[in-house]
C-alpha cells in the first residue's frame, strides 16, 4: 500500500474512531476501514455476553464470584463494555467503558479471535 492510500485510510478511519498516534499496520487500516463501512449492516446494536464464576478467599472466608461481561456496538462507531459481578454474600459491583479508539478496537477484535 502506497503512502497516499494509507493516508487516505487514516483520515477515513479518523473521522469515526481516533488515531491518535496509534501506528497501524496495512491490514489494521483496511480492517478498521472496512470495520467502519460495514457498520451499520454488521455491527450496530449487535451484543455479545458472556458469563464466568471463580471460587476465592477473603479475610471473611471463601466466596464465589460470578461476573457478567456484556460487550455492545453502540449507535456510533463504537463499543460498549459493560461488566457486572455478583459474589455469593451479596456483594455486587458494576463499570462500563467504552471503545473509541483505534487500537482498543482492535485489540478486542484480536481477544477474540
Amino acid at each position: 500500500m502506497d503512502r497516499n492510500e494509507k493516508n487516505r485510510l487514516r483520515e477515513h478511519i479518523g473521522e469515526h474512531l481516533d488515531v491518535g498516534k496509534s501506528r497501524l499496520t496495512d491490514d489494521e487500516a483496511v480492517f478498521l476501514s472496512d470495520f467502519i463501512d460495514n457498520y451499520d449492516e454488521k455491527y450496530r446494536g449487535r451484543t455479545e455476553s458472556r458469563e464466568s464464576s471463580f471460587t476465592g478467599w477473603s479475610s471473611d472466608g471463601k466466596y464465589t464470584r460470578t461476573e457478567e461481561f456484556v460487550d455492545t456496538f453502540t449507535d456510533e462507531i463504537g463499543i460498549r463494555q459493560d461488566y457486572s459481578y455478583r459474589d455469593d454474600d451479596g456483594q455486587t459491583g458494576q463499570s462500563s467503558n467504552v471503545l473509541k479508539d483505534a487500537r482498543s478496537v482492535l485489540n478486542w477484535f484480536r481477544e477474540r479471535d
